[in-house]
């Protein structure tokens, strides 16, 4: 049977949702320019932050014993001379990397057929805001859409100024790309078909194949754990470039559990109703904004915005775009109380 026919076999019951995933999975990877919707939030520039203090980004040998890499970041700023943020006023928009496929995250709407439809989702709101405070329009930002294994090299080659797109803040990202202070809270969960025997990130998870991306913590933790004792030691590791590719390979019933972020997971079973999610998360992860090392005015300028943000609007943007697959209660998904930065 040919890949199409056994594609088009496997789309069978799922859905038009599940359909849109597979597609989504399938298209090429392009750089999308586009017009953006309302703004949300409250419009402000942010003017509480400190001043700027010359600092460095953590060393190597730091982040090996590092414990708590979400609470490294820079020390907000609302100052705007720095180089960085001078090209980016230079041009006059902002590059953005996101995610095209992830569902109420980064993605275009299956029901919206008008040509150039817009991408929408929790992280193109907070693409949104970041440009509104700091070219004082929400609209001065272009998106590229990238592949989950191609975030770090977009940012180190230049591609793009930033990347907000469900990205873990972690030591060893830490060594090649600057992170913001955190925007999410989460952890990795396990996605299984609802017929399926696994039960979670545990011992059922013995002889099966499982899948995750390229580049992401999952695959992180899985190749971990393929140690004697451990959940995934008699696992088969399935690597895939994009997050979404591994909801397809469950669908096509070429992976038996899907490793990911947990408020990915929920989004993605809200797209599909034959899978659910089994087990508690097995870690605890933050999302970050992610940026050029030597971009250091960007990372304080941003982390500014961040304040402002869970002030005002990251609110309205979780109600409006996660609250149906993660519940009303936003508690657990907001960064922790207390942040701490470095000088």
């Amino acid at each position: 049977m040919s890949a199409v026919r056994r594609l088009r076999a496997g789309l069978r019951g799922w859905g038009g949702v599940g359909a849109m995933a597979v597609l989504c999975a399938l298209t090429v990877v392009f750089a999308l320019m586009l017009p953006l919707s309302g703004t949300r939030g409250d419009g402000s520039t942010g003017t509480g932050g400190q001043g700027v203090t010359r600092g460095t980004q953590v060393r190597a040998d730091e982040c090996d014993t590092m414990d708590d890499p979400q609470n490294q970041s820079l020390r907000p700023s609302s100052d705007e001379s720095g180089a960085t943020i001078a090209k980016i006023k230079e041009k006059d928009y902002i590059t953005v990397g996101v995610d095209q496929n992830s569902y109420r995250w980064g993605y275009r709407d299956p029901n919206n057929t008008e040509a150039g439809a817009e991408l929408e989702g929790f992280d193109i709101d907070l693409a949104h805001r970041i440009a509104e405070e700091i070219l004082g329009n929400p609209k001065k930002v272009r998106f590229r859409a990238i592949p989950t294994n191609q975030r770090i090299p977009a940012i180190e080659s230049g591609q793009v100024d930033m990347v907000v797109r469900t990205m873990t803040i972690s030591c060893k990202r830490m060594k090649e790309v600057a992170f913001s202070q955190p925007y999410f809270k989460t952890g990795q969960q396990v996605l299984v078909p609802k017929s399926s025997t696994i039960k979670g990130y545990d011992e059922t998870l013995a002889g099966t194949k499982v899948c995750a991306a390229s580049g992401s913590t999952a695959l992180t933790a899985l190749e971990e754990d393929q140690k004697p004792g451990r959940p995934a030691a008699d696992a088969r590791i399935i690597e895939v470039p994009n997050q979404l590719d591994c909801l397809v390979r469950l669908q096509l019933g070429e992976a038996d559990a899907v490793v990911t972020d947990g408020a990915l997971a929920a989004s993605q079973a809200a797209q599909d109703p034959t899978v659910e999610l089994q087990g508690a998360p097995f870690t605890t992860e933050y999302y970050g904004v992610a940026m050029n090392l030597k971009a250091e005015d960007l990372v304080r300028r941003v982390n500014q915005v961040l304040v402002d943000y869970l002030k005002d609007g990251w609110q309205d943007s979780y109600t409006n775009w996660l609250s149906a697959t993660l519940g009303a209660d936003s508690a657990n998904s907001r960064p922790s109380a207390g942040q701490q930065y470095r000088d």
